[in-house]
């Protein structure tokens, strides 16, 4: 009989999973080696980490022409400096059909001699109107500090423009001069951005104001060693990434990633655990019978009759479970069924020429069992380990579905979840719902190949049958 990975190569099924697994191994190791393992608490849900980020926006591939790309520009740029007033300035040519979905400016690491200084950060339009998108002074000096005095140095200050109603009152007032039409407030705050980019028209209409932005830090110093070591104009894209975003902004890109190794280590650790419970479960009951038998067999009816799924959801309700104990339900109510299997088998063996020569030479039990009987198991055995490994990974994605995952980890089930949550499927936010359940079908259909090509191993019987596109060696 021809070697397991023979066999494998030796059909389409088998060369197309093993592509797709080296393919799956290789991205699970680039996304353990680039992302930090406390990724999920540290970054993935933490809100403030994403604040910068376009909100549900499509991946640029998929995004028309006329789209905004995500930008952010550095007022880095010194054009006037005296001893009360330093200016820094970044353009932007402006000639895309849709305006950014949001702005945030960013400021951090402050510092001041004495008194804190004045920022004030406006925008002059291609039409000369100067609108102020922020103004702010840090707090003064504290009991006990000395100077210089530093603000928002570890944590850089994030203002939103569109949420402050100051902001938008003076785009409705300036707007209204310039273009001799009535805005309201209440139609500037609910989309700002449209009105900052765009000159308006009648009945609340817009249209794209084409040409050079010119965004301006003013620091107003009490003291000419007053400075800011950051400043920068976040304009959100209306579209970003490989993968686009969702609701909080999170790049769903990186979530896919890292749902890679997340799946994969599910997988493989509950089914190589319940494998070797079940196999070592049906190798004992067979070969020993007796009360031993007697007691396996039973304690595998009883859990192979109780209910998984209402069990594992009361289970993962009641001790929302991190990613261990996950694999633990899974193995704890997965094993019966190979050892059923498996003791069928063993007894079919154990009474076989080989075995009973050993036993007449003073071979052990656990001899016997290892050298004569395991062996004719081990390709059954192999195969439905492998089946295995796509029923642990839809086990986990489902619980995920139902928001009983683990909440620290991200998965392709927590973000079907959230997707589910926030109504991604009805308003049309196709990326956020797509990927992960093609990547949670291709993962299980990937294994489900692995096994077919191994039917010539599992069952020898099917090796001598001629299998069309596939050669077996003698």
């Amino acid at each position: 009989m021809s070697s397991p990975y023979r066999v494998v190569v030796g059909s389409w099924q088998g060369r197309l999973s093993l592509i797709l697994l080296l393919i799956m191994a290789a991205i699970s190791l680039f996304t353990i080696s680039s992302y930090p393992l406390d990724y999920g608490p540290r970054i993935w849900n933490n809100p403030s980490y994403w604040a910068e980020y376009p909100k549900a926006v499509p991946p640029e591939w998929a995004s028309s022409d006329t789209s905004f790309p995500h930008t952010i520009l550095r007022l880095d740029k010194q054009v006037y400096l005296d001893e009360r007033l330093a200016i820094y300035e970044a353009r932007l040519w402006y000639d895309s059909q849709e305006h950014p979905s949001g702005i945030v400016v960013k400021i951090g690491e402050i510092r001041f001699q004495s008194a804190p200084p004045i920022i004030e950060v406006v925008v002059k339009r291609p039409d000369a109107v100067d609108i102020s998108l922020a103004t702010l002074s840090p707090g003064g000096p504290r009991p006990g500090e000395t100077p210089p005095y530093t603000r928002y140095a570890d944590q850089p200050l994030r203002i939103f423009p569109a949420s402050s109603r100051s902001v938008q009152t003076i785009v409705a007032q300036k707007l209204s001069e310039a273009y001799g039409v009535e805005i309201s407030e209440e139609d500037v705050s609910q989309r700002l951005e449209d009105y900052i980019f765009s000159r308006p028209g009648g009945d609340g209409r817009t249209e794209p104001l084409w040409g050079e932005y010119v965004f301006r830090l003013l620091l107003y110093r009490q003291d000419a060693a007053d400075s800011v070591g950051e400043a920068e104009i976040v304009l959100a894209g209306t579209a970003y990434g490989l993968m686009g975003t969702d609701t909080l902004g999170r790049d769903l890109a990186q979530g896919l990633l890292f749902g890679f190794p997340v799946s994969l280590s599910i997988g493989l650790l509950a089914a190589g655990v319940t494998t070797f419970i079940g196999t070592s479960l049906g190798l004992l009951s067979g070969y020993l019978g007796g009360r031993a038998d007697h007691l396996i067999q039973r304690a595998a009816d009883v859990v192979a009759n109780i209910p998984l799924l209402p069990i594992l959801i009361l289970l993962a309700y009641t001790f929302r479970p991190g990613l261990l104990f996950i694999i633990l339900l899974l193995t704890l109510f997965s094993w019966p069924g190979l050892t059923i299997i498996v003791r069928s088998m063993v007894i079919q063996i154990r009474n076989s020429p080989l075995a009973e020569a050993a036993k007449s030479i003073g071979a052990g039990d656990f001899r016997i069992i290892a050298r004569h009987i395991a062996p004719n198991v081990a390709p059954y055995v192999l195969g439905q380990m492998i089946l295995s490994i796509p029923s642990a990974i839809l086990a986990e994605a489902g619980l995920s579905f139902l928001g009983l995952g683990d909440p620290q980890i991200p998965s392709w089930g927590g973000i079907l979840e959230q997707a589910f949550r926030t109504g991604a499927i009805f308003v049309g936010y196709w990326w956020w719902v797509v990927p992960p359940g093609l990547l949670i079908a291709l993962t299980s259909i990937t294994f489900i190949l692995l096994a077919l090509s191994l039917e010539p191993v599992m069952s020898p019987r099917l090796a001598s049958r001629p299998r069309k596109g596939s050669w077996v060696s003698g």
